[in-house]
Formats: structure tokens, C-alpha cells, sequence
């Protein structure tokens, strides 16, 4: 009987090392994403850039055909996505979900942080490993969207298990990427809670319409902000604003060919 309590104890111990050793996702070294609407060559251009994980703003994959390696993430968009319907997509199709899609913006998903709470328990029943809604900006400031979401999570007994965060530089210069870095140590210091960056890239949103920076500048910044990325135990997830250079001026990919700043992105990871 004895021996029989010492080789579960064994079998106990090994499945806790085996747990620890694959950790929750992202932690199992596939950290380069990017996000990506349905295309002609999307699945080619996905292996190519050598993308571990992607996702499409919706609950399923929106026609894209994953490559080998690549796993597919779903979102409850906002408000009008939580149906039945799309929560059981979401299920259906992954194991992690993300939460709604800048809530704190305009033209987005866009709702009370009271709206966003009370819809809550319907994305934590879907049981899938649960981000909180990604905010446009001010992850880090207090009494912000994403901070009065958190407290009231807190309050309620809600679970969110990560923190996704969306980033656009308009400081095209070498600081770029420390200042992504300084941005994420501020939520991660305040939350407690590892961090993906489902949406970031250079681009100036304090004009209109947007400044962008060349070329040069733009792939420079990919090379070096994937590396900081790579190198931040925090951070378990990150993805590029977008795959495709129909999606965004920022995308990495007309078609099946890599712009200057995919074939950067490409290289890192």
C-alpha cells in the first residue's frame, strides 16, 4: 500500500514538472504572431513569415487554412459577438480566447467598462483560457478603461488570465522599441499578469490621417522590437499589425511577397 502511495506520488510529481515544463500558452516558445484578414496566398504568406499563432478578429478563422505550426486564436469582437453561436465557435476553434477589441475607442467595440463586465461570465463559461478586453491605450494608467475593467473583475471574482495590449509608435526614431518596452513593464508592474501584444506597429495617430515611417525605419523597428519581445518572460504572445498590406499600410505581405518590413519580421523569433 505504501509503495503503491510512493508511485502515485511519483506519477503526480511528473505530470506538475510536465505542466510547468509546457506552462500556459505562449510559454511553449511560439511567441511570434500576427494578426491577418482572409486573402488570396494567407496561408502561404503565414509559413512564410514563420508565424506560430494568428488571429482574424472573429470567433473562427474566417476561411483562412492554418499552415502546419500555426495556431489559430479566436475573439469575441464585442457586444453584438456574444451570442451562443459565437462563443461555441470560439470552443470549436481554440484554446485561449481574447476578450473585446478596444472597447475604450470609437468605430471599435467600443462600450462601458459596466457593459463589458456584465457580459463577462458568458466568455468565462466558454472555459477557454481567457485575455482581458484589449484597450487602444492607457493599459497603465490608473482609473483607466483597462484599469476600472480589472478592479471590477477583482471585485466580482471574475478570471482573466492575461492582460493583451495594443501599441503604435509615432516616434519612427531608435527609441521606438524601449519605449514599447517601458509601455508594457507599466501594465505588467500594475496587473501582475503576463502580457500578449496582439496589435502593434510604427504609425503616428496624432495626425490625420496617420504618418507612417519608411520603409527602412519600419523593418528596423520589427527586427529590433521582436527581439525585445522574444527576450521578455512576461510577455507570452506578440503579433504584428498585419499580414497583409491590404489590411494595413504597416502589413507585411502583398499577396505571397514579403515587403521590406515582413522579410524583418520573418528573420525574428
Amino acid at each position: 500500500m505504501r509503495s503503491a502511495k510512493k508511485l502515485l506520488a511519483v506519477v503526480a510529481a511528473v505530470l506538475v514538472a510536465l505542466g510547468s515544463a509546457t506552462g500556459p500558452a505562449g510559454a511553449d516558445g511560439v511567441k511570434k504572431g500576427v494578426s491577418a484578414a482572409n486573402f488570396d496566398g494567407v496561408t502561404t504568406a503565414l509559413s512564410d513569415v514563420r508565424a506560430g499563432w494568428f488571429y482574424t478578429w472573429a470567433s473562427d478563422p474566417q476561411g483562412i487554412s492554418a499552415p502546419p505550426g500555426a495556431e489559430f486564436v479566436p475573439m469575441i469582437w464585442g457586444q453584438g459577438s456574444v451570442t451562443d453561436a459565437q462563443l461555441a465557435a470560439a470552443k470549436a476553434n481554440g484554446t485561449t480566447l481574447l476578450g473585446f477589441n478596444e472597447p475604450d475607442l470609437d468605430g471599435q467595440a467600443k462600450m462601458s467598462v459596466d457593459t463589458a463586465l456584465s457580459l463577462w461570465p458568458r466568455l468565462e463559461g466558454t472555459g477557454l483560457r481567457l485575455g482581458a478586453p484589449a484597450v487602444a491605450f492607457g493599459g497603465d494608467v490608473a482609473g483607466g478603461w483597462l484599469d476600472q475593467f480589472m478592479s471590477g473583475a477583482r471585485a466580482r471574482g471574475y478570471r482573466v488570465d492575461f492582460i493583451p495590449l495594443h501599441w503604435y509608435g509615432g516616434d519612427f526614431s531608435a527609441a521606438a522599441t524601449g519605449e514599447l518596452q517601458s509601455y508594457l513593464e507599466a501594465v505588467h508592474n500594475r496587473y501582475q499578469l503576463p502580457i500578449w501584444v496582439t496589435e502593434y506597429a510604427l504609425t503616428d495617430f496624432s495626425v490625420s490621417p496617420p504618418r507612417y515611417p519608411s520603409s527602412a525605419e519600419q523593418a528596423d523597428f520589427a527586427a529590433k522590437s521582436a527581439a525585445m519581445l522574444q527576450g521578455l518572460s512576461y510577455v507570452e504572445r506578440y503579433a504584428w499589425f498585419s499580414l497583409s498590406t491590404t489590411t494595413s499600410p504597416t502589413g507585411l505581405y502583398t499577396g505571397t511577397t514579403p515587403n521590406e518590413t515582413g522579410v524583418a519580421y520573418r528573420a525574428a523569433g
